[in-house]
């Protein structure tokens, strides 16, 4: 009896020592214009509420692709090193800059993939801006390009190419590039998307007044859907990116004020179990397996829905690093064409 008493106590003890590592978020791959712009007038505060956080939703890392055979018991998990493993940007860190939140910022400016191209020094990062050649403001819109884990604004700016893209979707737009977090330890740095529009006013580079359109990749949905309540968003892409958040993005597509004029394109490769049960539950939801190989591809009812899913044949980083995603997408959006 008593050596049975012994063998049970020893493998509780064993049981209750096992760690439990979250599963690893998908690792992401982690690419510098000449005259400034006028000085632009502030951007001013949005509406009361216009920020405000959404109900708090569980924040989870994205889960592997599904297995076949049963799972193992937990077991303390390493990410793997591949070929295409993320990496942080290289540059050193940063100390955070002092900011009286009124005073101009300092940017940097040079000529990238035949664009301007300022980098922005804030105290929550750093932001890229970048124009095409033949940009006009004065039919412009604004593209806000939010990253996923494992890299930062500079690593995803230079490593993912998205000048480069950017140019390829030859649409006339504004492209920011902001710092976000890069793991689930890492605090929003921009809940509310009238503080990053002004900290680019305060950089001397005016905004334009077309539509503003927001894509986030994987662990962006943090900071897109605290944007949801945003006066002037039009519509967000949400490029693998499903993990939590969907009473944000059903107010932003359905059930808030000014869900009507919303659009949303849903595009899943690990999120594809998440994003299928929340498009679901629309029947104004139009979906389409793979990624068509230019805009021409889209049907008229796929080009015109409100919301849009698309089940991309791409897996989860080479959505944002092939060429093939980004530059096709914004072709849908309202912005206009060069």
């Amino acid at each position: 009896m008593k050596s049975s008493l012994a063998l049970f106590s020893v493998a509780a003890l064993a049981f209750v020592s096992v760690a439990h590592a979250d599963d690893p978020m998908p690792m992401e791959t982690t690419s510098s214009a000449t005259t400034p712009s006028v000085t632009s007038p502030i951007d001013e505060p949005g509406a009361a509420g216009e920020n405000a956080t959404p109900a708090p939703v569980p924040v989870t890392s994205p889960a592997p692709a599904p297995v076949t055979s049963p799972a193992p018991a937990p077991t303390p998990v390493t990410a793997p090193v591949t070929s295409t493993r993320a990496r942080l940007s290289t540059t050193p860190s940063r100390p955070r800059i002092k900011d009286d939140g009124d005073s101009r910022l300092e940017k940097k400016e040079d000529t990238v993939a035949g664009g301007k191209h300022w980098r922005i020094k804030t105290a929550q990062g750093a932001v890229h801006v970048w124009v095409p050649a033949d940009y006009d403001r004065a039919t412009a819109g604004t593209v806000v390009y939010v990253h996923g884990y494992w890299t930062d604004a500079d690593g995803a700016w230079r490593d993912h190419e998205l000048a480069r893209q950017f140019r390829a979707s030859r649409q006339n737009a504004l492209f920011i590039v902001p710092d976000a977090p890069s793991s689930n330890d890492e605090q929003v740095q921009w809940p509310a998307l009238t503080d990053l529009r002004r900290a680019v006013t305060r950089a001397n580079i005016k905004l334009p007044d077309g539509p503003i359109i927001v894509m986030g990749h994987s662990g962006a949905f943090r900071t897109v859907m605290q944007w949801v309540d945003h006066r002037a968003v039009d519509q967000i892409i949400l490029l693998d990116a499903m993990y939590a958040g969907e009473r944000a993005f059903d107010d932003f597509i359905n059930s808030g004020k000014r869900a009507d004029d919303h659009k949303l394109i849903v595009v899943s490769a690990s999120t594809e179990q998440g994003s299928r049960a929340f498009v679901n539950k629309y029947k104004f939801a139009v979906a389409r397996e793979k990624m068509p190989k230019d805009v021409g591809g889209f049907s008229k009812r796929e080009r015109g829905a409100k919301l849009l899913y698309i089940r991309s044949q791409y897996e989860h980083m080479r959505i944002v690093t092939s060429k093939s995603v980004i530059p096709v997408l914004l072709r849908v959006t309202p912005l206009k064409a060069l």
